[in-house]
């Protein structure tokens, strides 16, 4: 991602810290969601979930390059259904990667520096990737948007 000496303008900076916050939300998704989903289920989940802890560490190093100071956890999140099984964990799973893509989408749509359209596109590619797979788990259909970060 950027930093060092490339300067961002406010846009993508707010930007940057959006998506921060959905990689905050989406790596509590994970950890709740793997509490409920089957066994066979946990590697996959635990894998995304590190991908993402990965993002969070690297937006959250570019903004402290940046001079700003990247926004904190939530000690919760809401989530859109009760998770009380590993049906509606995989659907909490897709909520927070259809909500992941939208913020990196976002950041495609707000920034104009290179190295992070560059990087944004990587996270809206895997986001749609991990999307797509837990859309197949809970039976949605087409497994993959026609835009991927697009409501």
């Amino acid at each position: 991602m950027s930093g060092g000496n490339v300067r961002l303008d406010d846009v993508a900076v707010g930007s940057l810290q959006d998506v921060l916050g959905t990689e905050h939300a989406a790596l509590w998704s994970y950890a709740l969601a793997i509490a409920f989903l089957k066994p066979e289920q946990v590697t996959t989940a635990r894998a995304d979930a590190a991908a993402h802890r990965e993002l969070r560490g690297q937006i959250e190093a570019t903004l402290t390059q940046l001079g700003q100071r990247p926004v904190s956890a939530q000690p919760a999140y809401a989530t859109p259904q009760p998770v009380t099984d590993a049906a509606s964990a995989a659907g909490l799973l897709v909520t927070a990667e259809t909500d992941a893509a939208a913020a990196w989408r976002s950041v495609l749509e707000r920034s104009t520096d290179r190295s992070l359209r560059r990087a944004g596109l990587r996270a809206l590619t895997d986001t749609a990737v991990r999307g797509a797979r837990w859309r197949a788990v809970v039976g949605t259909r087409p497994a993959v948007p026609v835009f991927p970060g697009r409501s």
